[in-house]
């Protein structure tokens, strides 16, 4: 039954159902929010989902609370939040809601809920500190959308649910980037499959447009390949391939005679007319036109194999 009321507790707001309100208000957008913790609104009803208040958890009831003893954990014991339990059970549709193709729901949902959801779930709970962080603390999402929150001695007593629909908007922006982020990565990894494909033995992969690349290439194993080449706005790009996810080691840097060099000056270096920038660091550079931009790979790739000279 479609819910009249997504009820939730009033005061102050955390990230968990802030996050939570991002997901049910998109799958029933009719539904009123109602922040409240009077029994009348906080007990089950056909007409109503209750989320991170009602000190219970029934999914067929449809209460979604993890506050009470014997709260739910997932599979490998770590604690849901109210946030990890709307998204159990309501993260599909949503996902299907936002126009993810339906081969690719189960992946964006596990993908969002490892990434995303849980490192709400552990925060809220208490179970990771935002401290964790660093220096980079008080730029965590769950910190991050807390600040939106009414200052101590501020008087409105519409203050606390006013300041809660601001951020409920900034919540869906992130929520709706990252699952669109993850729906592309999806998208390009099919094309950066099919470019591997043509590449065959080669070490060079052609795209038909900048994407992310990496996470494909591992996956096929494709370790052949050195450089990437793609068009951009009004030019192409040449680019490096990072051996692992962190850090910025290549699998082959660029020729070092090109480092910092542009136009004219680089032309004559390389020998390649359009080669228009390299660089300082060696892992990007950019050529006028296609032609130009394969050329300069080659040049890469030859430099790159070549046996270290015997000294």
């Amino acid at each position: 039954m479609i819910p009249d009321f997504l009820v939730t507790h009033s005061g102050g707001f955390h990230a968990d159902e802030l996050l939570s309100s991002v997901i049910l208000t998109r799958l029933f957008p009719q539904a009123r929010i109602v922040r409240s913790r009077a029994p009348e609104w906080i007990t089950p009803g056909v007409d109503r989902i209750i989320y991170d208040v009602g000190g219970a958890y029934d999914a067929t009831s449809r209460i979604f609370d993890h506050h009470q003893r014997g709260a739910p954990l997932r599979d490998d014991g770590q604690p849901y939040s109210s946030f990890g339990l709307i998204w159990k059970h309501f993260g599909r549709d949503y996902l299907a809601a936002f126009g993810i193709p339906y081969e690719h729901v189960e992946t964006v949902h596990t993908s969002f809920d490892g990434s995303f959801v849980l490192p709400v779930d552990l925060v809220d709970n208490g179970a990771v500190s935002p401290s964790v962080a660093g220096p980079l603390v008080a730029l965590t999402l769950p910190v991050l959308l807390e600040t939106l929150k009414p200052v101590f001695d501020e008087t409105d007593p519409e203050a606390d649910d006013r300041s809660f629909h601001a951020a409920l908007v900034i919540a869906r922006s992130f929520v709706e980037a990252k699952i669109a982020k993850s729906a592309a990565k999806l998208r390009a990894e099919a094309l950066v499959m099919q470019a591997i494909v043509d590449a065959g033995e080669g070490h060079i992969l052609e795209l038909p447009m900048g994407m992310p690349f990496r996470p494909a290439i591992v996956k096929a194993g494709a370790d052949n390949l050195l450089f990437v080449v793609h068009p951009r706005d009004k030019d192409w790009c040449l680019t490096g391939i990072r051996r692992a996810d962190v850090g910025f080691e290549l699998r082959a840097d660029l020729p070092a005679a090109w480092a910092g060099l542009t136009n004219g000056d680089l032309e004559a270096v390389c020998g390649i007319e359009g080669a228009s920038f390299c660089h300082n660091g060696r892992f990007i550079a950019a050529a006028k036109t296609r032609d130009a931009a394969l050329a300069m790979a080659e040049l890469a790739v030859k430099e790159a194999i070549l046996p270290a000279p015997v000294v």
